[in-house]
């Protein structure tokens, strides 16, 4: 009976694939048209592509502020979907952001599938608190081209529009991860269209993107929406506890001038005067920067914490890829604080104590690093100790849990440094995107598009697809990548020759190990 409704299943796919490319073979000269639940959408071709942009998968959220998403209203006739939705309002330079922000792209090849393709859904990073899928980091097209997949980009509630945990409403805390819930079921409902095969989708996802995807693993509603996960660079062992959101909540409120008990009088405020008191606040828990917005132990949507005390029983059949840079810091502190690389011994290790964000020593610290590695400047100490101590700890933490639970768990580490700048920066964050996407020319890349960046990106590609397609990232050419063991703790490296080895940067591990990670915003 099983393989009957297997076959079924697979002929409706195929036959919603093959409608999909006689639209567009049909619209060719005005525009590919795919058929949604909502409605028609129109979008554009470009090097044997189809691309839409701008599709709305959810209302305006601006008329739902602090409450769940909701589908959008069926419209009639085609609606042009050329231009990138707008990004949800935030700090910084994304163009005409707009609380009406739920918005999704969708890069596939034009040609008819021989069968339903892959789907990888891309889930920006930002730390919750900024970006879009309209980045051309991000851009899919190369792996379309290289992969025949399905790429999805997405919008969402960020911020305190995404996480404020707001009295009477009770979903506010967790609106901006509900509304990755409502995108995914929109590509499980939509995207055969598109000729992608919703029962194979990929989530992928560079640091607050990562983070989403760890906390989606542990959200009942999401369970069943995704079939593999890959984290580069971004963690989330705990969410935000509900005492200390009420508190960051109440810090809000009192900048504002608003009374607890006229707390939804919020849901009515202009959206620039919730944004100025934002920025005009000091967390109350981490002690610097604005509040954290992120998402809420709540009791509702989230229930547990994404992976505390183990990993999420509810994703244990879900394959996963875990990865981080080697150099994360280089580009996560100093580029923003480029005093940072000229540090001295004196001053390191105080500097060490406010940026390790766990209870350990500096001059220990220091004296460790100097005993391990008697070459390293004080610069490198410090990014080195940074990089291990707080941005790496998360990943191994859920390699760990995962190996525990008896899940797969496949780790990486990028090696390969940037070229850019003398070498200044390494293997820092978000170096991996460009060489994932295939964009290495793209507006912010650091790769250059030098032979050695052209080999590892094609390597890291290669892993992706395979892993895409089948849960394993093993392909001909890559050395064998086993599963994460707590025996052997199994890494892949990504550098120019790629390898596997067991425990990477073990002595910096164990060092951390001796103190309770615990992560910024619980």
């Amino acid at each position: 009976m099983s393989s009957r409704v297997d076959l079924q299943r697979r002929s409706l796919l195929l036959a919603g694939a093959a409608l999909a490319a006689c639209s567009a073979t049909r619209a060719a000269a005005s525009g590919p048209v795919a058929r949604t639940t909502a409605g028609r959408v129109r979008g554009f071709t470009e090097g044997g592509l189809q691309v839409f942009r701008g599709i709305r998968y959810g209302s305006d959220t601006a008329a739902r502020r602090f409450m769940p998403p909701a589908p959008p209203a069926a419209w009639r006739g085609i609606v042009e979907a050329r231009q990138f939705g707008a990004a949800s309002p935030q700090p910084g330079t994304e163009p005409n952001p707009s609380e009406d922000c739920l918005f999704l792209n969708v890069v596939a090849p034009l040609a008819p599938p021989k069968q339903p393709r892959p789907v990888i859904v891309y889930i920006h990073g930002g730390a919750y608190s900024s970006g879009s899928g309209s980045s051309p980091l991000y851009d899919g097209a190369n792996l379309c081209r290289r992969g025949d997949v399905v790429v999805v980009t997405v919008n969402h509630r960020l911020n305190l529009f995404g996480h404020l945990c707001l009295p009477g409403f009770p979903d506010s805390g967790n609106a901006g991860m509900l509304d990755l819930v409502l995108a995914l079921r929109w590509v499980r409902d939509n995207i055969a269209a598109f000729g992608g095969d919703p029962g194979c989708v990929t989530l992928l996802g560079q640091s607050g993107g990562g983070a989403k995807i760890a906390t989606l693993m542990a959200m009942p509603t999401a369970a069943g929406l995704f079939h593999r996960a890959i984290t580069m660079s971004g963690q989330q062992l705990t969410a935000s506890g509900p005492l200390h959101a009420a508190g960051r909540t109440r810090v809000l409120l009192e900048k504002l001038g608003i009374p607890p008990e006229r707390a939804a009088e919020l849901a009515q405020l202009p959206m620039t005067e919730l944004q100025r008191a934002h920025a005009a606040t000091v967390d109350p828990y981490i002690g610097h920067g604005p509040v954290y917005m992120g998402p809420v132990l709540d009791e509702r949507s989230l229930t547990r914490h994404p992976f505390y005390p183990d990993a999420p029983p509810q994703s244990a059949g879900v394959p996963m890829m875990i990865g981080n840079t080697h150099d994360e810091t280089r580009s996560l502190i100093g580029r923003g604080d480029p005093s940072t690389f000229a540090i001295d011994w004196p001053a390191l290790p105080a500097r060490l104590e406010a940026e390790l964000r766990v209870d350990i020593s500096g001059d220990f610290v220091v004296a460790e690093y100097r005993r391990l590695y008697p070459h390293y400047s004080p610069a490198d100490v410090f990014f080195a100790a940074t990089t291990a101590g707080r941005s790496w700890r998360a990943a191994i933490v859920e390699s760990e849990l995962r190996a525990a639970q008896g899940s797969p768990a496949f780790a990486y580490q990028l090696d390969w440094g940037s070229p850019a700048d003398g070498g200044k920066w390494g293997a820092s964050h978000a170096l991996d995107i460009p060489l994932v996407f295939g964009t290495l020319t793209a507006a912010g890349s650091l790769t250059g598009d030098g032979e050695d960046a052209r080999r590892v990106s094609h390597t890291m590609q290669q892993a992706l697809l395979a892993f895409a397609r089948s849960g394993d990232p093993n392909y001909p050419g890559l050395p064998g990548w086993e599963p994460y063991s707590l025996a052997r703790r199994q890494t892949m490296v990504f550098d120019v020759k790629s390898r596997l080895e067991d425990d990477p940067r073990g002595a910096q591990r164990r060092l951390f190990a001796k103190v309770p990670f615990i992560q910024q915003g619980s």
